[in-house]
């Protein structure tokens, strides 16, 4: 036996609890294990963290920015975990790539110093994995931690001339499939679509809308930081974001959150003309209500009524939320729009802003990138020609139907639009360009496709059709 004296052995230390990094992990977790979306989930967690006293505003904002700059990134970020990780990512237990890439953006994404990143990033992992996963966790952080984005980027993303697709995805963190899809209803060469993915991962202003005749523009902009919108008269931005339901009118139902592209859709239907009558309106697809709120409060400046119609019961109450206090004559109802309880050619006007694959907010909802596959295409066809069907039988001859969809995915809006067309031949397309006064690259027309990296908005698809017979 040696008479070496033992080295003391050194006392266990318990794992520091970082709440901001706790609630970004459990953010993620809940869009992982329940798909739940962030923006939803993030707020009451947020929400009760400030009430236990956890967080001051400046940890709010950090926990938003790992959420969100994690979701964005996160095909980026697992080719480089898979790059310093000697087995299938599908073999890591998903909370540790959750952890695991959680510190990749702060390695990578942030301005974290790389010693807080790493070391942050492993108390994390021993609190919500446990000292023997927190060691797997350190040593490839700290291959991760020997190059920055950039050269990492280098290793792992293929050539742009081998496979321009593939290139994209990995630099841009869009799936192959999606970035394909967005190329071909965008169309040109490179630099547009790299634009446009581009400003799918740029975090998105948080838009008002003023509700005519119930809030101005001029109210809101007293807020701090508020500006004018780009295109819509009725919209202003919060430029450095905050909190919107802290702001009277919008607590107050007086004035929303909505997307300026969704604010020009509503627009450009109600300012279309129409020959005769003008006192019937429908929103077809009116949860969660933001456009019906906008329309109701047009359609009250003109004496006329707005049937708000929506299939879910529970998204009928936030539709009835939302109009509630509209100067003029609403109504809301729980009903399908494919089998609609009111008769043909009721209607002046009609929107139907259709279900999608959401593919033109991902700005908003950067984890639906990951949770869409092509085949959702096929699930979705069905119900957008159903709606679009039932809309132009419920508008009458002279009247207009609006067809949105937040989606440019050829299948979701050209193919729909022309596939009814051919159905209806008393139908016609008009050139909604017109009625969007002001907004630059509107494309040939007569439909719209709005665009993040053009036009600041949400991409959403417009067009107009008239019933002539």
């Amino acid at each position: 036996m040696s008479d070496q004296p033992r080295r003391p052995r050194k006392p266990y230390r318990r794992p520091k609890k970082d709440p901001v990094r706790i609630l970004a992990f459990e953010a993620l977790r809940a869009v992982d294990e329940r798909d739940a979306y962030a923006n939803l989930v993030l707020p009451p967690l947020l929400r009760k963290a400030r009430e236990n006293g956890d967080f001051e505003a400046r940890d709010a904002a950090l926990a938003t920015e790992l959420v969100y700059g994690t979701l964005r990134r996160q095909g980026t970020y697992d080719a480089v975990v898979a790059a310093c990780v000697d087995r299938p990512l599908r073999e890591v237990d998903p909370p540790v790539l959750d952890v695991l890439s959680l510190g990749a953006h702060q390695l990578l994404g942030t301005r974290i110093p790389t010693h807080a990143a790493v070391s942050a990033t492993v108390e994390l992992a021993r609190v919500v994995l446990g000292d023997g996963r927190a060691k797997f966790v350190n040593a490839v952080l700290r291959k991760i931690a020997q190059d920055d984005l950039d050269g990492w980027l280098e290793r792992v993303a293929p050539p742009y001339d081998q496979d321009p697709e593939d290139h994209l995805a990995v630099v841009h963190s869009h799936p192959r499939w999606v970035v394909s899809a967005l190329w071909d209803s965008l169309g040109g060469g490179r630099a547009g679509i790299e634009e446009l993915l581009r400003a799918d991962n740029d975090r998105p202003e948080v838009t008002l809308v003023a509700r005519p005749g119930r809030a101005t523009p001029a109210e809101l902009l007293d807020e701090e930081a508020a500006e004018p919108g780009r295109w819509s008269p009725y919209a202003v931005r919060l430029t450095e974001g905050g909190e919107p339901g802290a702001i009277t009118a919008v607590a107050e139902g007086r004035a929303g959150v909505q997307d300026e592209g969704s604010q020009l859709v509503a627009l450009a239907l109600a300012n279309a003309p129409v020959e005769g009558r003008d006192r019937m309106w429908l929103d077809g697809c009116a949860g969660p209500g933001g456009k019906a709120a906008l329309l109701g409060a047009l359609a009250a400046e003109r004496g006329a009524l707005l049937l708000a119609s929506e299939k879910q019961p529970h998204r009928a109450g936030l539709v009835a939320k939302a109009l509630h206090g509209n100067p003029g004559p609403y109504q809301v109802i729980a009903a399908d729009g494919t089998r609609p309880p009111w008769r043909p050619g009721s209607f002046d006007r009609v929107l139907v802003d259709v279900p999608c694959t959401g593919l033109g907010a991902l700005r908003r909802r950067p984890e639906a990138r990951w949770r869409r596959r092509p085949e959702d295409l096929d699930g979705f066809a069905p119900l957008q020609r159903g709606l679009l069907r039932t809309a132009l039988e419920s508008v009458r001859p002279g009247g207009v139907v609006g067809y949105a969809t937040c989606s440019p995915h050829l299948a979701e809006t050209r193919a729909v639009v022309a596939d009814l067309l051919k159905q209806f031949p008393d139908a016609d397309l008009i050139d909604a360009r017109p009625l969007l006064p002001g907004v630059p690259d509107l494309g040939e027309g007569p439909d719209v496709q709005l665009w993040p990296h053009l036009h600041g908005t949400d991409a959403m698809y417009l067009a107009l059709i008239r019933r002539t017979g």
